[in-house]
């Protein structure tokens, strides 16, 4: 360790140093809930620098959220590991304007290889909002260079989330959403009511004609219809029917619309599919990858689309994507994500998923039971507990700390997207620490 790190080691000082200078997500400045400090980490748990002060008898954590989703096979992996040793000893970084380099060609190949067909183009981006911007350019400028300028709007349904940067908030929920601030400012896109809940519930046709009804009315001008496959996310974590998305495939053909999945939370095997595509098995004309791209090691997004949509935009007045960002196709984080993939790829991922699927359904059955409990819900290694309140989030995070257990509960939500390497002991202590919580939040 450096020299110069050494000081902050017993966590005090750097919890000062924190909450002076450290604008931490979601939060105020200074923050009002004082963080854990994390000295390391590996498999499912992280592990806590000063667990006399704050791991409440615990000096280490099983990580029941995957870093936000992302950490799929756990730390400090060793073949995730080697891979990112291996190319440093390359190099780290170089532009990728005139430029191009193995792991970033390779992977793109390799999604190309295992997302839906007719996926052929891959535009490598810096994070999940910005794929989602470069989604949105993507269908924008589609219909400008076929000289349908009129169709620069976007279609969605409620209780979705999409990023945090301006076209990825504008089709996020608009009522009660982490972005209703920004009402009036943003871009105004036309808004489906939300899907029915339950991934094993038969579609409804009054839904069904709900969406027609309003695709058909502003057909003119929509440029794409964007969802969340099968789950919505940090909206509220629900589930829907994957024949919503067959209906909308259908409806964006017949009326000459193009449809965008963000696959950012769902890709790389969390709802017991590869991509949640494929429960439908269907192909969106542009899909949005992140999060467990790298495993969660470094930050790494890719956007895709098909032949026609790179077709339309070069041949317009503009025939080039103007997008560009400085670390776009990075060596470094390429090269962990292709050795992610084939890490998972490499071992019966499925069966491990649907373990943890049954250990999740097993330990939350009985949450139902719990006083504010207003729905469980399981769908491939996604645990959600609802309550008919907002959590409190201190409570609930003390709660499910005593239990040795990491949680991040958000509005009226304690859920948990376990590591998919995550044991079927530790998957039971998540299950008691989320009803910990549930009872306490």
């Amino acid at each position: 360790m450096p020299d110069q790190l050494q000081p902050l080691s017993a966590g005090a000082e750097l919890l000062a140093l924190d909450r002076q200078h450290v604008w931490h997500p979601y939060g105020p400045m200074p923050g009002r809930q004082e963080p854990l400090v994390i000295a390391s980490a590996s498999g499912v748990r992280l592990r806590l620098a000063d667990p006399s002060g704050q791991g409440q008898g615990h000096d280490e954590l099983v990580d029941g959220m995957s870093s936000w989703w992302s950490a799929i096979h756990g730390y400090n992996h060793p073949v995730l590991n080697e891979a990112a040793t291996a190319q440093l000893g390359r190099m780290s970084h170089v532009m990728f304007g005139g430029l191009t380099h193995e792991p970033a060609v390779r992977l793109a190949a390799r999604l190309v290889e295992i997302t839906p067909p007719g996926l052929e183009h891959v535009f490598l981006c810096d994070s999940g909002s910005v794929s989602v911007e470069v989604a949105v350019k993507m269908c924008l400028q589609y219909w400008r260079s076929l000289g349908r300028t009129g169709k620069t709007r976007l279609l969605t349904w409620r209780g979705g989330y999409h990023g945090d940067t301006w076209q990825p908030m504008a089709v996020c929920d608009p009522e009660g959403g982490m972005h209703e601030l920004w009402q009036g400012h943003l871009p105004r896109q036309v808004f489906a009511d939300a899907p029915p809940g339950g991934f094993d519930t038969p579609v409804d046709p009054a839904y069904a004609e709900h969406l027609r009804s309003l695709i058909a009315a502003h057909a003119d001008e929509l440029a794409a219809v964007i969802v969340e496959p099968v789950v919505q996310g940090a909206g509220g974590m629900r589930f829907h029917s994957p024949g919503y998305l067959r209906v909308l495939r259908d409806l964006c053909d017949e009326y000459g619309v193009l449809l965008i999945l963000d696959e950012i939370a769902t890709g790389f095997g969390r709802t017991g599919a590869l991509f949640a595509a494929d429960h439908a098995g269907i192909t969106p004309e542009v899909m949005c990858l992140g999060k467990s791209l790298t495993g969660g090691y470094l930050t790494l997004a890719a956007t895709l689309c098909t032949e026609r949509v790179a077709d339309g935009i070069s041949q317009g007045e503009v025939p080039v994507l103007a997008h560009g960002p400085t670390f776009m196709g990075n060596p470094l984080a390429t090269a962990v994500a292709l050795a992610s993939i084939d890490l998972l790829l490499g071992q019966d991922w499925p069966t491990e998923v649907k373990r943890i699927e049954a250990g999740l359904r097993e330990g939350l059955a009985g949450a139902v039971q719990l006083p504010g409990v207003r729905d469980v819900r399981v769908l491939g290694a996604i645990g959600v507990v609802q309550l008919d309140h907002d959590v409190d989030m201190a409570a609930a995070t003390r709660a499910a700390v005593r239990e040795g257990v990491w949680l991040r509960p958000f509005r009226d939500l304690i859920y948990t997207m376990p590591p998919f390497v995550t044991g079927d002991d530790d998957v039971a202590r998540i299950c008691r620490a989320v009803v910990a919580a549930a009872q306490e939040g």
